[in-house]
């Protein structure tokens, strides 16, 4: 593709970026293949080719208007045009520095700006969610169905093993998943255990980066991710192995780290060497013995779901199949596994009808076979699958710490 940026963006680091990105796309249209929004409203401009041309003819000096930014709020930035592009194009990059460019040059409306800073401030700081968060779930019975259904169940947890092994790994407890699901970590811990390896979680850290960075509050996201690297620095200094992710979504922004602090004198290093060590949940049990983990009890048929970030942003797709197959779990059949479910982090509040749409497209690809449960990969996409589901819906991990 030919490009021709004004000097305002072709002198910037993420302009340039941002150019050789565009270049690489050869307008094949393969990608509104497996787009779920174009699969969903066939119009070009809701597909990434269409989307690709809105952001070039942006950054080539076009006034942009609200039409152009209604189409690009309402990409999920799943990546499966990334999966699917012969051409290697990073389209998920390319979204996130246009989107930061536009919401520059184009004021929001004042409720979308109160939307997105009330996101921004409440969900990523664990002192103002988690209290929040309990107090919804007291009062769940009583809310609006519509609302009931976003406050998840609050989980009964169980305690973490000690600290006791040689081998040693971190986990991140994140914003959401330590209030809404804390039995993931603790089951992933306790299963780490029994294979002589001990979890262990950083406290100083917290979010991400993903809510303030994706919502194009980049500054802010990137001191997220300062943060966490401080608090995780010494635990690598004094010899953990490696960075475990029991939530896909955050496990696909640590693994950008080092590519999104590449020119911060202070962090370049240490930031490229957390994402070298950052590994899926799944990735990292494959090296190891299973044979042990056999579960008790009997989990019935599941269906598995492949969060996006998984499959397209990590490059881990089928690996949480194959841990479950190993230890003897029957799992069920299911169609589309590339579309995505909908949830896309805030992408369900901030757009409800086509969250709605892909969740009902999502939850009939998923119970096909009529599995007795669902399992997934990412605190975002298990939040939102159980918000409809009619079983359980649950983290994988879970069925090995039974």
């Amino acid at each position: 593709m030919q490009t021709n940026l004004v000097k305002e963006f072709a002198n910037t680091t993420e302009g340039q970026e941002a150019e050789a990105i565009l270049r690489a796309c050869v307008h094949c249209g393969f990608c509104t293949a497996t787009c779920p929004t174009y699969q969903e409203l066939n119009d070009e401009r809701d597909g990434p080719r269409g989307r690709i041309y809105l952001m070039k003819q942006f950054l080539e000096g076009n006034e942009v208007t609200e039409r152009t930014r209604t189409h690009l709020d309402r990409c999920l930035t799943c990546r499966s045009c990334e999966t699917t592009c012969p051409s290697g194009v990073q389209y998920g990059r390319l979204v996130d520095i246009t989107r930061g460019l536009v919401d520059q040059k184009l004021e929001r409306p004042r409720r979308e700006r109160l939307i997105r800073w009330a996101l921004r401030t409440i969900v990523p700081r664990q002192a103002l969610f988690t209290p929040l968060l309990a107090l919804g779930q007291l009062f769940r019975p009583m809310l609006p169905a519509a609302l009931r259904g976003k406050v998840p169940p609050r989980q009964t947890t169980r305690p973490w093993p000690a600290a006791r092994h040689e081998r040693v790994v971190i986990a991140l407890a994140g914003c959401v998943q330590s209030a809404a699901t804390p039995n993931t970590n603790a089951a992933a811990a306790r299963v780490l255990d029994r294979l002589g390896i001990s979890l262990i979680e950083a406290s100083e850290a917290g979010c991400c980066g993903a809510i303030n960075y994706h919502l194009s509050a980049h500054d802010d996201g990137l001191d997220d991710m300062r943060r966490n690297i401080d608090a995780w620095w010494p635990m690598i200094e004094g010899g953990a192995e490696a960075i475990v992710m029991t939530a896909s979504g955050c496990g696909a922004m640590v693994q950008d780290y080092g590519h999104l602090l590449r020119d911060d004198p202070d962090y370049a290093h240490k930031a490229a060497r957390i994402s070298a060590l950052t590994r899926d949940l799944g990735e990292f049990l494959l090296q190891e013995d299973l044979s042990t983990l056999r579960p008790a009890g009997e989990p019935g048929k599941v269906a598995v779901h492949c969060p996006c970030t998984l499959q397209h942003a990590m490059k881990q797709n089928g690996v949480t199949e194959q841990v479950l197959r190993k230890v003897g779990i029957d799992l069920a059949e299911t169609r589309d596994r590339h579309l995505c479910c909908g949830s896309a982090g805030t992408y369900s509040i901030l757009q409800p009808e086509m969250s709605q749409r892909l969740l009902g497209n999502k939850l009939k690809a998923l119970t096909i076979d009529n599995p007795d449960r669902i399992v997934t990969a990412n605190i975002g996409c298990q939040l939102h699958l159980g918000s409809k589901a009619d079983r359980p819906v649950q983290h994988w991990i879970e069925l090995l710490d039974r």
